[in-house]
């Protein structure tokens, strides 16, 4: 099964720390690798339309922000920024490409 994997954290989605999957927003599930990266594709090309800022990484990461959308946080006191990322996966695990 194939996945694209939606998250919303105040670290880029390509960090996977262990607390990763408490910042999942949304999972949609694809029968086709071919089918998930044409999905994850348009992804990308519609939110880089509407943020600042955007990477990509290992073909698979995809993370996008605006310097507006922070947060703060009690422990450091001070404002952390968001990120909307997004994982394409399979099996659970990210399909990585190695450029």
């Amino acid at each position: 099964m194939f996945e694209i994997i939606y998250m919303k954290a105040d670290y880029e989605p390509w960090w996977m720390f262990d607390d990763w999957e408490d910042w999942v927003e949304s999972k949609q599930a694809y029968r086709s690798l071919e089918e998930a990266t044409a999905q994850f594709h348009n992804i990308i090309e519609e939110w880089q339309q509407k943020h600042e800022f955007f990477e990509v990484r290992k073909g698979c990461f995809a993370a996008f922000w605006t310097k507006a959308e922070q947060c703060f946080c009690d422990h450091c006191d001070d404002d952390l920024q968001m990120f909307h990322g997004f994982i394409l996966m399979q099996e659970g695990k990210p399909i990585v490409k190695e450029c």
